[in-house]
């Protein structure tokens, strides 16, 4: 178990940054984890789903009702006690990130995957962005928006992702000094950055190459 490793991988919108990492994920032949944590949080947790969708990347204090943090069979004891506060859910994702990193190596996409697992060794933290105009192409094709529409879009889950990031976290999100690694996707396109990025990984974690 020694030799497990993981990624994590923050991004700006329309980066490709989800879709460098499942790349990256199948070259290194390794999990990969973006929306799927919530579906396991909620599993671990016995929680809804839709209560971590609701906190999914946003920094917002809103409590739930108490009643929902009373002693249920459909929460987990270890954290029946608690309030379900947006903090206190974004703790059970935590323990999930952690969970999985421990079991085999993963890349993990947003949710201050590098924050929670900052005490664990063989970590390569990564940001991922792109030139504007290439954002705003990017997300409405995948999208189905007019260009107007994705650069606001663009604006408005940035602007959430950095609250986020900078709430929960005790750095800066898209700050070089907070990761070992950023890169623009501009500059090579999605397969030759995910590309890039895997080498750096099998330099940095003694994988030989070609793995």
């Amino acid at each position: 178990m020694e030799n497990l490793f993981y990624i994590t991988i923050g991004r700006q919108l329309g980066s490709g940054g989800r879709a460098i990492g499942e790349k990256l994920a199948a070259q290194l032949r390794i999990a990969f984890y973006d929306k799927e944590l919530i579906y396991l949080a909620s599993q671990k947790s016995g929680i809804g789903k839709e209560f971590f969708e609701e906190i999914d990347e946003k920094k917002t204090h809103s409590i739930f009702p108490s009643l929902l943090g009373m002693r249920t069979p459909l929460i987990d004891d270890h954290y029946a006690s608690y309030y379900l506060s947006n903090e206190t859910l974004f703790k059970i994702q935590s323990d999930v990130i952690r969970g999985l990193a421990e079991k085999q190596s993963c890349i993990f996409v947003g949710r201050c995957a590098d924050y929670t697992l900052k005490d664990r060794p063989n970590g390569l933290n990564v940001f991922i962005s792109a030139n504007k105009e290439d954002r705003i192409k990017r997300v409405a094709m995948l999208q189905g928006l007019t260009e107007q529409k994705a650069k606001e879009l663009i604006e408005k889950i940035d602007k959430r992702r950095a609250a986020y990031y900078n709430y929960y976290s005790d750095k800066i999100w898209g700050a070089a000094s907070s990761y070992h690694l950023c890169v623009n996707s501009s500059v090579l396109g999605i397969d030759e950055t995910a590309a890039f990025i895997r080498r750096f990984a099998e330099k940095r974690f003694g994988l030989g190459g070609g793995a």
